[in-house]
């Protein structure tokens, strides 16, 4: 799983929420573009790894309580909750954890961190802003 979203690391908008690879993302998901795309890229990304699910462009959809966990690894998926959405606005995947900082991939962001980004970067986040983790690796 790392290694697929490694491989798309580079990759950027055309337009705003366009591009070959971000219709690649949404058409994954069952989305036209332009639309925001950081679930559609984390279930491209599942799916080319062989995972069924999730294959979803709405992030609050990457969060079933059964896919919870408190204690968060590799691969799995994170969320950013948005007071102004009153909801999770932004996901990405967990590279690795250092103390109390997660280095992640994540798409539709940029270098400074925004949900409406450019393309697919390597962020550092620390764990306070980050409100669920989802473990879709584990069989459940």
């Amino acid at each position: 799983m790392l290694q697929i979203a490694t491989a798309e690391l580079g990759v950027r908008e055309v337009g705003n929420n366009g591009g070959p690879r971000v219709r690649t993302y949404l058409a994954y998901a069952g989305i036209k573009t332009p639309a925001p795309w950081c679930a559609a890229f984390l279930s491209y990304c599942f799916g080319r790894a062989g995972c069924t699910e999730p294959k979803t462009a709405w992030s609050p959809a990457m969060f079933p309580a059964v896919r919870l966990t408190s204690d968060p690894k590799p691969a799995d998926v994170f969320g950013i909750y948005f007071e102004n959405l009153q909801r999770i606005g932004h996901v990405g995947l967990v590279e690795r954890l250092q103390g109390k900082f997660i280095f992640s991939i994540e798409g539709n962001t940029s270098a400074d961190g925004s949900r409406e980004g450019t393309g697919v970067f390597r962020r550092l986040r620390h764990t306070r802003t980050i409100s669920k983790y989802a473990d879709w690796i584990t069989v459940k």
